[in-house]
């Protein structure tokens, strides 16, 4: 059975029947198959355009699940997202950025999806609807292991919810996104990070996200470096403060692309060039804002 519903409602309904798999722009779902005939009962969402698009609701920013990863590079948003932005020109080729989403890219749930560090940076959560309901999940909670999710099988992502940042007076907020592989481009992560950092008026850092994929099952905030980070001035010595201990949540594994050990030691320098790079932008003045 093959369905490509019009609205949303329409897939809800459908969800609520039966069990489908979702397809969206098939850019992880048609590789998963190579070499054997689709056999599972498909949900195309591709028709639903509500779901597309980024607007600031004022509390939140909302990205639609269906938004491609060329939108979000092409988006004219404020440097709170440069990080988001640095990822999706990561995310395969060309051709994949004109077709993948962001939703689906989560919902993959690879451990090396280049989505998931820059949006678990910036607080994200995932909105879930089932026909009648919706629930918001936090991006942390909502991915739970290599190719797992919190999505029920009657659910459909539909957003992904960024909290507003710097809303304070004289509040700035600006990210980076860092990602090490074997080659420059059209490659799976070795190790990759992102920093998501508020200051105050007097340089002192007020809020912050610093997250690390491919070095874990799911991606994983660095919630003790964040604590050490709070309260610190953005100056150029700020990178020191990042130690090893910082990434002791981190599980990396040896596999054909590197050691354990290197991915531990390559996600603690790049974690370090992030925020010497963050504080970078601030000594010489860019605007923040």
């Amino acid at each position: 059975m093959y369905l490509r519903p019009a609205t949303v409602d329409e897939a809800l309904a459908a969800l609520a029947a039966r069990p489908l798999a979702v397809l969206a722009g098939g850019t992880d779902f048609y590789p998963a198959r190579v070499g054997r005939p689709v056999v599972e009962d498909v949900l195309d969402v591709s028709r639903l355009t509500e779901l597309r698009g980024i607007r600031d609701e004022g509390s939140h920013w909302r990205i639609g699940a269906l938004t491609t990863w060329s939108d979000v590079a092409r988006a004219d948003l404020p440097p709170l997202f440069r990080g988001l932005q640095q990822a999706a020109r990561e995310v395969g080729g060309r051709q994949i950025q004109n077709a993948g989403t962001v939703a689906g890219n989560l919902c993959n749930a690879s451990p090396a999806a280049d989505g998931a560090p820059p949006l678990m940076a910036l607080g994200a959560q995932v909105e879930l609807a089932r026909f009648g309901a919706r629930r918001t999940v936090p991006l942390s909670d909502f991915i739970l292991g290599n190719r797992r999710t919190a999505r029920g099988a009657d659910e459909l992502a539909t957003a992904i919810l960024v909290p507003a940042w710097a809303r304070q007076a004289g509040h700035s907020a600006r990210s980076a996104f860092l990602k090490l592989g074997a080659r420059r481009y059209l490659v799976i992560s070795i190790a990759m990070v992102a920093a998501t950092l508020e200051v105050s008026p007097t340089g002192k850092i007020t809020r912050c996200g610093i997250a690390v994929g491919a070095c874990s099952p799911v991606a994983k905030r660095l919630t003790a470096l964040e604590k050490r980070l709070l309260g610190e001035r953005l100056t150029a010595g700020i990178a020191a403060l990042a130690a090893p201990a910082h990434l002791a949540e981190l599980a990396p594994i040896d596999d054909v692309r590197a050691a354990a050990q290197y991915r531990r030691e390559a996600a603690l320098e790049l974690v370090r060039r992030a925020l010497a790079a963050l504080a970078a932008e601030a000594g010489a003045g860019r605007d923040w804002s």
